[in-house]
């Protein structure tokens, strides 16, 4: 039986812990070892962890926030040398049914591919679609834009395919394919290290990669990275998720190289622009005007 390591990073996530704990320790597949890698979580995220008496659970401190690139490396290096076959990267802000693992394995002996990603619903929205596979689309600078996401669920998403890219909300990988394509990309801190290592598989062609749609499997979106900003009756992106998209994605493109990444790098030095002048979800100030602007230049600068 395949022996599964679920690596999860957690960052003062006390509010949505305990279900996701649940939803693990119910799991048919009962060959699995959680490894929950911390990163100087301040709230009582600690407390929730230390008072659960399962014995598959490993905790990790790390003595500062490291980001969830390195952090999910530190636990899938754990995973793999504690004999571990199988890696299932999932965030902790998710709940879902307890045959999801075993219905993931089965997709990966059914199909012959070595990783498989499920559909994702918006918890909150439990009708209605967060991801249902995806694909790098060039035109948008290989942004892989996930199908189907905000629309009502009416089964057109539920067929079995092959897909380039998937987040590591929940994606499940044998071992060999982090020896073949190697860990996460640790300079990026947060968003866009599952872009840039599911491009990685993609590219390499050693490993095929699946989306499998028949699995109950619920995301409370950016409720960890605090994505939204929300003020009265109006939300807007974070200053954090601005900065660290902005900066990812060209750092992203130079990882790929090439003439045509050049000059998309270029266009989004003026496409950022156009987004904060006619994007409603975009604070209309001179500090985010600036903040946009210095983190594509961070980008630039990356190595």
């Amino acid at each position: 039986m395949d022996k599964v390591g679920l690596v999860t990073i957690t960052y003062n996530s006390a509010d949505v812990l305990q279900p996701f704990l649940d939803s693990v320790w119910n799991q048919t597949h009962e060959n699995l070892t959680l490894y929950v890698v911390d990163n100087l979580s301040t709230d009582t995220t600690l407390d929730i962890l230390r008072n659960d008496k399962d014995s598959r659970l490993v905790v990790s401190k790390n003595e500062t926030n490291f980001g969830v690139a390195k952090a999910n490396n530190q636990g899938i290096k754990k995973a793999i040398d504690d004999g571990c076959n199988q890696i299932l990267i999932i965030n902790n802000d998710v709940e879902f049914e307890t045959t999801l693992i075993e219905k993931l394995l089965k997709v990966q002996e059914d199909k012959c591919c070595s990783l498989v990603s499920p559909k994702m619903m918006y918890f909150d929205n439990p009708n209605h679609i967060w991801y249902a596979g995806s694909w790098f689309d060039k035109s948008k600078g290989y942004l892989p834009l996930h199908r189907g996401m905000g629309e009502l669920d009416k089964g057109r998403y539920d067929e079995t395919v092959e897909v380039e890219y998937a987040p590591t909300c929940c994606l499940l990988a044998k071992k060999e394919v982090f020896n073949d394509v190697g860990l996460m990309n640790e300079k990026y801190f947060v968003y866009f290290d599952d872009t840039d290592f599911s491009y990685r598989v993609w590219k390499n062609s050693r490993h095929k990669m699946f989306y499998y749609p028949d699995v109950e499997f619920y995301h409370k979106v950016g409720s960890l990275t605090k994505s939204f900003d929300k003020q009265k009756e109006r939300t807007y992106r974070g200053d954090f998720f601005i900065k660290q998209n902005t900066r990812n994605h060209v750092y992203f493109l130079k990882q790929i190289g090439g003439v045509f990444s050049f000059f998309f790098i270029f266009w989004l030095f003026f496409k950022n622009n156009i987004k904060f002048v006619i994007n409603s979800q975009i604070r209309k100030n001179l500090s985010t005007w600036w903040l946009i602007n210095r983190s594509y230049f961070e980008g630039i600068l990356m190595k």
